[in-house]
């Protein structure tokens, strides 16, 4: 363990928190950071800044890339945890900088995360767009990619709440992926290396959420950036933060998303990569997608027009009102249950006790 979870309180940046994640935030705290060289990388659709920070002054080069899905926030709160780390004194911080180099994107859908959403301001989704770099953020991208040659790529993601480990009722909280590079998911060398540091990272942060790491669908495109990469034989791991229970503003998430880059950054410094195996990254269970954000059994209890055993499957919808996330609740099955599905939140409606508080919650008004 290289940060105790009390020391890291110290090093969460607190001015950034919750879902709702832009340059200005970022701006903010890369101005008054201080640290390492801040650069613009490019421009956006709608010709906001790319930034980028650099820091070490090591062999090793390492290229981080945060919200290219506007949407997905939660490891860009990471990379800036993870930069106060660096600059922090630890001796551990030392060594990475001494070891390393390395260069953090915060943002490089800067349009896609004042919008609040997936795709960039064209409407273009830009990890499906690695081969036609049709867009500018694609470009600032592997140009930035092309002139640093990383030796490893941290490809920074979300995921939604529906997943979760291999059938277990446990949420995939974090999930990894190393990508494939050809249609037959061979392993190359670059691969290889993907697999071992992910394994690495699950080694680590098992210790905190214990059964609650996925591995993500390694299906082959060419149009993904991580592929794209992996087919420059860069070794490119895929990072997604999922849900943590009652943790839907993500702070708990990002946490552990922090603890898993300083064992990568560390298991690289230290050169013992070779300590952990592909067999140990097979390992890791494959996601499943049985998680909805409100169960409700029994549902007929509430509808007379239901089956007996029936069940109200709820996910919320992410909306972005005056510059804050609200999660709608919004009915997205009602019938007898033909599969597994778990709920973050379950009401039995036979149960006196959870029917009470059903009828307390939010989404009461869509059931009754």
């Amino acid at each position: 363990m290289i940060i105790t979870e009390k020391k890291y309180q110290n090093i969460k940046e607190s001015s950034v928190t919750g879902r709702y994640v832009t340059n200005i935030q970022t701006d903010a705290f890369l101005d008054r950071l201080n640290f390492g060289k801040v650069e613009e990388l490019g421009r956006s659709e709608k010709d906001r800044a790319i930034r980028g920070i650099t820091v070490g002054k090591g062999k090793i080069k390492l290229l981080m890339w945060s919200q290219m899905h506007g949407n997905e926030s939660t490891t860009t709160k990471a990379v800036l945890d993870f930069l106060n780390f660096l600059k922090s004194g630890e001796e551990k911080a030392k060594q990475f900088l001494k070891s390393c180099t390395i260069k953090i994107i915060p943002i490089l859908n800067p349009d896609g995360a004042v919008a609040y959403t997936r795709v960039n301001a064209n409407n273009i989704d830009l990890n499906r767009d690695a081969q036609d770099l049709s867009q500018s953020e694609s470009n600032a991208l592997r140009n930035t990619y092309q002139s640093f040659v990383p030796d490893f790529c941290f490809n920074l993601h979300d995921q939604r709440t529906i997943f979760n480990v291999g059938e277990t009722k446990k949420p995939a909280t974090v999930s990894f992926l190393a990508p494939a590079f050809n249609e037959e998911r061979s392993i190359s060398e670059s691969r290889k290396k993907s697999m071992q540091l992910i394994a690495a990272m699950n080694h680590e942060i098992q210790k905190y959420i214990p059964n609650q790491v996925g591995r993500y669908d390694d299906g082959f495109n060419a149009n993904c950036t991580g592929d794209a990469f992996q087919m420059m034989n860069t070794p490119t791991m895929l990072f997604e933060s999922g849900h943590f229970p009652e943790d839907y503003d993500r702070e708990k998430t990002r946490e552990f998303i922090f603890y898993a880059l300083l064992k990568a950054v560390e298991t690289v410094s230290e050169n013992t990569i070779d300590e952990f195996s592909i067999e140990d990254y097979s390992k890791i269970p494959e996601n499943g997608k049985m998680f909805v954000d409100v169960l409700i059994e029994n549902a007929e209890e509430i509808d007379s027009l239901l089956p007996k055993k029936s069940i109200i499957s709820i996910l919320y919808r992410e909306t972005l009102e005056n510059n804050t996330i609200r999660f709608v609740p919004e009915i997205v099955y009602k019938g007898i249950k033909d599969k597994t599905v778990f709920g973050h939140k379950t009401y039995n409606c036979s149960l006196s006790n959870d029917l009470d508080e059903l009828k307390k919650e939010k989404y009461w008004s869509i059931l009754a």
